[in-house]
């Protein structure tokens, strides 16, 4: 086991055993019962917090001329302030969980307003968020970041393992791995929302804007169909005032000021994502080896360092308390974390890699996943391989 390289994990999701995992009556008989509970002005505060961030640094950005020239400013503009608007994606992100008011009329239009301004159909991804966290790193029903399986049976797995290792062994490490982060990092949050990219086989090939045929329907059940059309109209409303707004003072504002922001704000919403769910120590489960719990405390947290945490509300570095109980607002999650870092320490993930190392990791060894029928989980091949000796 000596020379075995793992991430900054060491291996120990691949040891937790079902024993180890907490039930949710456990759970909650830890936490202090105020965590559960979301408090209005206190969610106000943060969000106001982030508008007075965001405000300040919009004021610079006008203070910045339009002219080719000023490009690598702009480009520096759009990274800062698609880090500073991310605090409002986490916002909203709770008010489709129900934590961030017991006022559902000032929660729901809170975040129906906040995601339309991002260009995110609000209720339509609330529900496939929902199921996500339902069947988080289940290897047939997970709904987001479900990888390619190696001699799947092609009916409920995502085949192809094969392949696409095959792929990265011809394309080298360096080049594989680049290719992977501009795909997940540019591309994959349109992807997502246009075709279920990264879903499960279960899903189709759904579309968060249309929620019928050719499309599938599976996410959209009763009424969520009607709740598809309402967040497109959200979002329909901001794209025709952003068109105003270009034939009123031409494309070059609206590219520096919102735009180029929102494309970083893409990125830092799937560097969330793909780092919460994915390690090459992380397994993904069969249906007889998951339960919700399991699949809650496989999600992983992070070290972003006290700025981005306090930009974007702890998103990174309190998920596995999110994914196990999100109706717990962002500002008592930092507690519950210390509580079951301390309580439940077998189960608890915690992988202190840097964040540009843990990514890089897992553009190069996360490519396919392999059944280990003695576990019941599915393993990471290309780390697999490399690391361990198991049976597969």
């Amino acid at each position: 086991m000596s020379n075995i390289k793992f991430s900054g994990l060491k291996g120990q999701a691949l040891e937790i055993n079902i024993s180890d995992i907490p039930s949710m009556k456990e759970f909650k008989s830890v936490i202090p019962a105020f965590c559960f509970n979301p408090e209005t002005i206190t969610s106000l505060r943060y969000l106001l917090q982030s508008t007075i961030i965001q405000l300040i640094v919009v004021a610079i950005g006008l203070s910045i001329p339009f002219t080719q020239r000023m490009i690598p400013i702009w480009i520096l503009y759009a990274i800062l302030s698609g880090t500073t608007a991310m605090g409002f994606w986490v916002i909203a992100h709770e008010c489709g969980h129900g934590a961030f008011s017991k006022n559902r009329f000032l929660e729901t239009m809170t975040g129906y307003l906040i995601h339309s301004l991002l260009l995110v159909p609000y209720f339509s991804w609330q529900r496939s968020h929902a199921i996500h966290h339902r069947y988080t790193n289940h290897i047939t029903n997970g709904e987001t970041h479900v990888p390619l399986v190696i001699d799947g049976n092609g009916i409920s797995e995502k085949v192809g393992g094969e392949k696409e290792l095959a792929f990265s062994s011809k394309l080298g490490k360096n080049k594989y791995g680049i290719l992977q982060l501009v795909l997940h990092l540019i591309f994959g949050w349109p992807a997502y929302l246009l075709s279920g990219s990264t879903g499960g086989l279960k899903y189709g090939t759904s579309n968060h804007f249309w929620p019928r045929e050719p499309f599938s329907k599976t996410l959209w059940p009763s009424e969520w169909a009607k709740k598809v059309w309402i967040s497109d109209f959200g979002v329909g409303v901001v794209i025709f005032g952003l068109a105003i707004l270009v034939i009123k003072h031409g494309i070059f504002p609206i590219l520096g000021m919102y735009v180029g922001p929102l494309l970083v704000v893409n990125c830092w919403l799937v560097i969330y994502t793909w780092l919460h769910h994915t390690d090459s120590d992380v397994p993904h489960l069969s249906n007889s080896e998951f339960s919700f719990m399991r699949g809650a405390f496989l999600s992983i947290d992070r070290p972003y360092g006290k700025i981005i945490d306090i930009l974007h509300h702890n998103i990174g570095s309190s998920h596995v308390v999110h994914h196990v109980c999100p109706t717990i607002p962002h500002y008592h999650a930092k507690k519950a974390t210390r509580i079951i870092k301390k309580e439940f320490n077998k189960a608890y993930l915690f992988n202190p890699d840097p964040i540009h190392k843990a990514l890089w990791n897992i553009a190069c060894s996360c490519i396919a996943v392999k059944s280990d029928i003695n576990k019941g989980m599915y393993i990471w091949q290309s780390s697999y391989k490399r690391n361990l000796k198991h049976n597969v």
